[in-house]
């Protein structure tokens, strides 16, 4: 029997629920943020060992992370070409004999992440699929550029029709302890997106330390942001289990203080199938079944796709198959 998976038209928490308005700066409530870096490391330690699935339970959960996938491409050397073939990916991730199989039909990605210039063929290859398309903004990924031209590129992207923002934050803003200077360029930067869907890239592996990133998380969503995301993936350090811990109870105290659901975003170095199930248990264990679908929860990747859909196979088939027969594009 086929199942159907219905998901929204874009995947954005506006279409399920009230947006995240954003409050005043509460400088207070940000300088009471503490991080207690053993204990966190001590939670995630053996994560990955003491909590498993197998078989159907599996291959079930896998489906679920390509659900939440924002397949990204973003090189020096895009094209309008590979954009296409990215987006075929994104409609039909797994190979159509699988997806049979495993009784799926119907799976998709969350959404196509690219740079501006690559909004318009993405929209083309993705029409009537109801994929959103992601451009990634402000200067990505240093966010060094001009202000006043950073506002603009968001502007641009929106008008060129991304339905999502990614930005860059400003890092030196949290290394000196500027909050009210992040505050004011998040807020700005949501302004500028309008109806689109802003995800904040903190840069985490740029930040310092673990109270940093937790200050930063909580002043994003105060700014407004309706995601927080880990990196640009063009760090040395990416999205690493720590991190994602402290992000992700900050989305927590802040829905519990707030009422609104904030979305989370690792990105940059998650790319094998078991690291992705090992995101998506901490997600269920720390925020809940409602973050467990691409309105809240994304995975920023490329090749993670391809690790997945080869799972898949040796679920179906019992057999592992070479990489490259699960291409991108």
């Amino acid at each position: 029997m086929q199942t159907e998976i219905r998901t929204p038209v874009a995947g954005l928490p506006q279409t399920t629920e009230a947006r995240n308005a954003g409050m005043e700066l509460d400088l207070d409530r940000v300088m009471r943020v503490q991080a207690n870096r053993p204990a966190i490391e001590r939670r995630v330690a053996t994560f990955p060992g003491r909590r498993t699935v197998k078989k159907n339970y599996q291959a079930a959960w896998l489906c679920k992370a390509i659900t939440c996938i924002d397949l990204t491409t973003l090189a020096g050397d895009d094209t309008e070409g590979r954009v296409r073939r990215l987006a075929a990916k994104a409609r039909q991730p797994v190979r159509a004999d699988l997806l049979d199989a495993l009784g799926m039909k119907g799976l998709r990605v969350g959404a196509v992440c690219v740079y501006h210039d690559m909004i318009a063929p993405a929209r083309a290859a993705l029409e009537g699929s109801g994929i959103p398309v992601a451009a990634v903004s402000t200067g990505f990924p240093a966010g060094l550029s001009p202000f006043h031209l950073r506002l603009a590129e968001i502007e641009e992207s929106v008008k060129a029709g991304a339905e999502e923002i990614d930005i860059v934050i400003s890092r030196r803003h949290v290394l000196t302890g500027n909050w009210e200077a992040l505050y004011e360029e998040i807020r700005a930067f949501r302004a500028a997106c309008g109806p689109a869907h802003l995800k904040a890239i903190l840069a985490t592996g740029e930040l310092g330390t673990l109270r940093n990133v937790a200050r930063a998380s909580l002043v994003a969503m105060m700014a407004g942001a309706d995601f927080i995301k880990t990196s640009t993936g063009k760090e040395a350090v990416n999205a690493t289990l720590p991190v994602s811990l402290v992000m992700i109870r900050a989305i927590r105290d802040y829905f519990d203080e707030t009422g609104y659901r904030v979305g989370y975003k690792p990105a940059g170095g998650i790319s094998k199938a078991k690291d992705a199930l090992s995101y998506l248990m901490l997600i269920k264990e720390e925020l809940g079944n409602p973050w467990l679908s691409p309105d809240l929860f994304r995975f920023g990747a490329s090749s993670l796709l391809g690790d997945i859909e080869r799972q898949l196979e040796h679920h179906v088939t019992g057999a592992y198959s070479a990489g490259y027969r699960h291409p991108m594009g």
